[in-house]
């Protein structure tokens, strides 16, 4: 009886019609083609046309042709140690920032959470995300004039507290601190509406059940919690690291790059090579580097994802 039904199977498999191509997809790459061609147009070609030009020696001030020089723009990048300082300084905003970021964010995002029905809460959640709609050249601009020593607020409150006024953002030692804490109220909301879409994901059965069980905090955290929250999280942390490290309106605006070169992140040397000495081969090397940490940013999300799912699978 089983070997009839098992043999009625197979024939029903070999009798099966094979599975149509899709008549559509010449039409859904006819569609995507117009996309494509300006994403290659916008993205592609500018990244090809940068990456050969960063091999040149080509000053767009100068009667000269570009002139073959292999990789002497990377060496020079390297030997720069004004350069090297900015990117040590890029990579200490990045690390501060995005951790004083994600650590806000996850508090405020599991408050605004765990209060869903909070009278109000429409109205605070969009008050707390204006910042980050607000382009960081306003918000530069509003900083900076809060921080004004003679008529910012800020020093207004500082004073009427009995403290002296204090210039935030020419003080060798308070300008970078200060530029943290304005990129980190400008993109806490981020990380808060990251942690939301986070905690969103996690099935509410599951809460429940751990709720029924008793489980404690760290235990639902870290088996309940997490596993569902983790790839939201690290996908907005990723984000903001690449972000962060491209910063350059803040510190144009607010301080360009002072006092000194005090806060002279990376992104700002490039711009005065490309646009003050116009030396666009130099600065195409130095734009060939950002590209590299951002493909490094990424490939690093991409290698912690791949080997937790892998060890999930395998647990």
């Amino acid at each position: 009886m089983v070997s009839q039904t098992s043999a009625k199977f197979e024939e029903s498999l070999k009798e099966r019609p094979k599975k149509r191509p899709d008549k559509n997809r010449k039409l859904s790459w006819l569609l995507l083609a117009p996309v494509l061609a300006f994403f290659a147009l916008l993205n592609v070609l500018p990244t090809l046309w940068m990456l050969g030009l960063s091999f040149y020696d080509y000053t767009l001030t100068s009667y000269k042709a570009p002139t073959f020089t292999g990789l002497t723009n990377y060496s020079d990048f390297v030997k720069n140690e004004q350069l090297s300082a900015s990117v040590s300084r890029t990579f200490i905003f990045l690390i501060l920032a995005v951790i004083a970021q994600t650590l806000l964010g996850i508090l405020i995002g599991v408050f605004f959470w765990k209060n869903d029905k909070m009278p109000g809460r429409r109205l605070a959640l969009t008050l707390f995300f204006t910042p980050m709609v607000v382009t960081p050249i306003a918000t530069a601009l509003f900083w900076k004039l809060m921080l004004d020593p003679t008529f910012g607020v800020v020093n207004y409150m500082l004073t009427s507290l009995g403290f002296s006024r204090t210039d935030f953002l020419t003080s060798s030692t308070l300008a970078f601190p200060t530029l943290i804490v304005v990129d980190t109220w400008m993109w806490t909301p981020f990380m808060a509406l990251m942690t939301l879409a986070a905690l969103g994901s996690v099935p509410k059965a599951e809460l429940e059940a751990a709720a029924i069980d008793r489980l404690p905090i760290w235990r639902q955290i870290t088996s309940v919690i997490w596993p569902h929250a983790k790839f939201i999280l690290m996908l907005g942390i990723l984000l903001r690291s690449i972000d962060a490290f491209k910063t350059m309106d803040l510190t144009y605006i607010m301080t360009n790059g002072g006092p000194g070169d005090t806060t002279e992140l990376i992104a700002l040397s490039l711009y005065r090579f490309a646009f003050k000495s116009f030396k666009l081969g130099y600065s195409s090397a130095v734009s060939v580097f950002l590209l590299f940490i951002a493909i490094a940013l990424t490939a690093i999300y991409l290698y912690i994802l791949n080997a937790k799912k892998k060890a999930e699978q395998t647990a």
